[in-house]
């Protein structure tokens, strides 16, 4: 299985479960870390609402909101990475993206046999999917010091548990803490 490209996950999270980005501690040694994993990857797998999220607020040739300077390496770093989009509802992707259609475990199994360092997901539903069919080799959560006190919460609906091993630990100086884990297998 060394051959294999291995499939990442991360995602932020808060400590009581919810995974909105908007209520995310958004500083600079997150982008950073960010910038780090999307970078060590040779592709992005995201679903569709994540991929038009993504689109509308980091691709540089049509972005209209303004961002603070240090975001700006992150925003580079992700508009000129490949993207694979999973959507049975998009007609069409262009930002350096194309469209994965079809059965989800055969794509992905086909994407992880092509040559390369890994590949990168991130989101909610694809996440789960992904989960479920035991594709993902790595998971990170990095876990914020924050109560949202809502949702959307992560593997909701996951039909059994996976049990995880840590295999590293991080804390960046806003409180948030990196966690990696591989699933026992």
């Amino acid at each position: 299985m060394a051959d294999v490209r291995p499939l990442r996950f991360s995602i932020n999270v808060t400590l009581d479960g919810c995974c909105d980005h908007r209520v995310m501690i958004a500083d600079e040694e997150l982008h950073r870390h960010a910038m780090e994993n999307i970078a060590q990857a040779d592709a992005l797998l995201f679903g569709r609402v994540t991929y038009e999220m993504m689109e509308a607020a980091w691709r540089l040739a049509t972005r209209t909101v303004t961002m603070p300077d240090w975001t700006e390496p992150f925003a580079r770093t992700i508009d000129a990475a490949r993207k694979y989009v999973v959507s049975s509802t998009l007609d069409r992707v262009d930002w350096n993206a194309e469209l994965v259609r079809g059965d989800l475990g055969k794509a992905v199994q086909q994407l992880k046999q092509e040559p390369g360092q890994g590949l990168f997901v991130g989101g909610v539903t694809l996440a789960r999917a992904l989960t479920e069919l035991g594709l993902i080799d790595e998971y990170e959560f990095v876990v914020h010091p924050r109560l949202a006190g809502h949702g959307p919460t992560l593997f909701a609906g996951l039909s059994k548990p996976v049990d995880l091993t840590l295999v590293s630990r991080r804390e960046f100086g806003s409180g948030a803490v990196v966690m990696r884990y591989q699933p026992r297998r």
